[in-house]
């Protein structure tokens, strides 16, 4: 009651000694202190901003930290295994105390993923400034993962175009595709066994790509849900709006 009676007596007050321009700025002013709402309400730029910085944010956490040594293959959440298809493969390698070839083939696989991770960066930050007021906004008011889910439309594809030289020529490189052709050439020479065959390739790219995003989404949610990773004040902001 009291801040009512304040807020008409200021008004009134002002009526009498302020243009009408600077009559509509106080009171509004007034008014925003009045119901909580003067220096917290969201700008439709400040959430574009804010979404786009943590992003951008979560786009440089997961490439580097897949793109270094051992990113995926001493993580759990990402390593690469033994493709499921030619699971057979291992398991009857191993039984015979082929253990080095298949285990060097796995490690290959994840380098192969390691160093294609390093180039995803940039294609992330491009989509991500293309991010109109709908996606901004969708972002912001969707589920814990929508950030996510917005680079997964964007930039899949690219990704996907992006790491497949670089997967093949990494495979190559570490000699993932002498491995795996070592790994399947042993097992198919195996009497009474089926041949199998898969493209490495194509298998590599898809979980490299599948684990940059697990990371997107792991710094995503921080950002959601807890205060100390939204580091700066517009982050702060954007984040704590809803809470």
């Amino acid at each position: 009651m009291k801040k009512l009676l304040l807020y008409i007596l200021i008004s009134i007050t002002l009526f009498f000694s302020c243009t009408s321009t600077q009559l509509n700025s106080v009171v509004k002013t007034v008014s925003g202190t009045w119901d909580g709402t003067a220096n917290n309400e969201l700008t439709t730029a400040q959430v574009v901003s804010g979404l786009k910085e943590a992003l951008i944010k979560g786009a440089e956490y997961s490439s580097a930290t897949a793109s270094r040594t051992d990113g995926y293959f001493k993580n759990p959440e990402l390593k690469i295994p033994f493709p499921p298809e030619i699971e057979k493969v291992e398991t009857k390698l191993r039984q015979i105390g082929l253990n080095k070839p298949v285990d060097d083939f796995v490690l290959s696989m994840n380098r192969a993923a390691e160093k294609a991770a390093a180039e995803a960066t940039p294609i992330f930050v491009t989509a991500i400034k293309s991010m109109t007021i709908q996606d901004a906004w969708g972002i912001l008011k969707g589920d814990n993962d929508a950030a996510t889910q917005y680079l997964k439309r964007t930039t899949g594809d690219q990704l996907r175009a992006k790491f497949e030289p670089i997967i093949a020529d990494a495979l190559q490189k570490v000699n993932a595709t002498k491995y795996y052709t070592d790994v399947t050439s042993t097992y198919n020479k195996i009497p009474f066994v089926e041949p199998v065959e898969t493209n490495l390739t194509a298998y590599v790219n898809n979980l490299a790509i599948d684990g940059l995003f697990k990371l997107v989404a792991e710094e995503e949610l921080k950002i959601r849900k807890d205060p100390i990773a939204r580091t700066t004040d517009l982050l702060k902001k954007v984040f704590g709006y809803q809470e």
